[in-house]
């Protein structure tokens, strides 16, 4: 669902204080010390602001928290005393300063509890599209962050231009082989082997392929798929295109996602320099780290324009999530036939993250964190029945009732499968 506002944990918890009648917004009026503030904000006499917090919100004291253990006035200038002590203060400095029973550490616990009590019945909007189908495998394991799925959508029609499908063996580069692999592919009859011995150097052209000089220019991205023998990290490996023979002077270095050990990966790159790539005529990979002896296996490897993608959702009889024991997407028959070998698209959404910094936004309406951190607030110091001078517990009934509302405009999540 989309988040109304997503205010900043600093402006939720502002915005809290002033609910609370605890807060007030100061500036200092000259420099101060490490140990003093100077401000012309406040009213009152010495030690009226003792026990207070203070709370800096610029540099060099953002975030940082200290106790007022004494306050002066002199011709209208309060002076408050820290403890612990902060870095030294400094005119036109900002802060908070909030009453004694009001901890702004509290008010952050507060406000992650009213985010966590949403979790469930809110959900952050995710898309994602790392997954593809190839019309033969029927299970999928869901990407990290995704707790509810709505749809789950197919490409149907996208602009592409074949680059190398490897159905032909590649040129090998030094202390490499390259063969055709007709049992290890995942599009058309075979795959490129490139087998890397000991010594490739770091930066070396691992294997290429001269093509027929094509236009590129007008496509987004490239897609293919890699695969390698053992584990490797973002960027080791780079896919090169070229406009001269054996991809020495490529114009595109596009960096392979990490692969995991004989597993094949999905890759989908966006062109750096697509208005360059106007006659690519060779294709290629570079050991751009040395990943030491392995086997790498690229197949289908074309580009495409993202702008010309066409979705269509697949009706939800056709798949299921399956949570044990890690989340999978399963698709039947029908589905795999439907979809054929298409990238796929979840479209679903993530638990709501707790906030901690001041800069982290919420992904939970502000309206519901800031009406039941306020009850909270109220409730954790309204005292007993004999004690509540300030009639707090009936302001944790108007904030609880606020809260209820707010909790109530939250969407009604229809047709959705949680996967955690």
């Amino acid at each position: 669902m989309p988040v109304l506002q997503g205010r900043t944990r600093e402006q939720l918890r502002v915005s809290i204080g002033y609910n609370l009648g605890a807060i007030q917004m100061i500036t200092a009026a000259t420099g101060g010390s490490t140990t003093t503030f100077l401000t012309d904000n406040l009213w009152g006499g010495a030690d009226e602001l003792n026990g207070s917090w203070w709370l800096g919100t610029d540099s060099p004291n953002d975030g940082i928290k200290s106790r007022v253990v004494d306050s002066s006035v002199t011709t209208n200038r309060t002076t408050l005393t820290l403890y612990p002590a902060v870095s030294s203060t400094n005119s036109s400095d900002t802060a908070e300063l909030w009453k004694s029973e009001y901890d702004p550490a509290k008010i952050h616990e507060f406000i992650n509890q009213a985010i966590a009590e949403s979790t469930g019945k809110v959900f952050d909007p995710v898309e994602d599209i790392t997954l593809f189908a190839d019309g033969d495998q029927t299970r999928f394991e869901i990407p990290s962050g995704i707790s509810m799925i709505r749809q789950l959508q197919y490409r149907s029609l996208v602009e592409n231009k074949n680059i190398d499908l490897a159905e032909t063996a590649w040129t090998a580069g030094t202390n490499v082989t390259v063969s055709l692999d007709s049992k290890i592919k995942k599009q058309g009859l075979n795959s490129n082997k490139l087998v890397l011995a000991v010594g490739v150097s770091t930066g070396a052209v691992v294997a290429y392929k001269n093509i027929t000089a094509i236009d590129l220019s007008r496509y987004t991205h490239v897609e293919f798929w890699a695969r390698a023998s053992k584990a490797t990290a973002a960027d080791e490996l780079m896919l090169l295109l070229d406009n001269t023979s054996g991809a020495t002077s490529p114009i595109e270095l596009l960096g392979f996602p990490a692969l995991s050990a004989d597993t094949w990966t999905f890759c989908r790159v966006a062109l750096a320099k697509a208005d360059e790539d106007t006659a690519i005529s060779s294709v290629g990979i570079e050991n751009n780290v040395d990943i030491g002896a392995a086997t790498v296996w690229i197949d289908g490897i074309r580009a495409v324009d993202n702008n010309t993608t066409v979705w269509k959702t697949l009706p939800r009889h056709l798949w299921s999530v399956d949570k044990v024991p890690t989340s999978h997407i399963l698709l039947s028959d029908t589905a795999r036939a439907r979809m054929g070998y298409t990238l796929m698209k979840i479209v679903g959404g993530d638990k709501p993250a707790l906030l901690s910094a001041d800069a982290t936004a919420t992904e939970v309406p502000d309206d519901w964190v800031i009406s039941r951190a306020t009850e909270l607030a109220f409730s954790a110091t309204s005292g007993g029945r004999g004690s509540d001078p300030d009639d707090k517990r009936q302001q944790v009934a108007l904030w609880g009732r606020r809260a209820e509302q707010s909790r109530s405009r939250f969407p009604f999540l229809q047709d959705v499968r949680t996967v955690t």
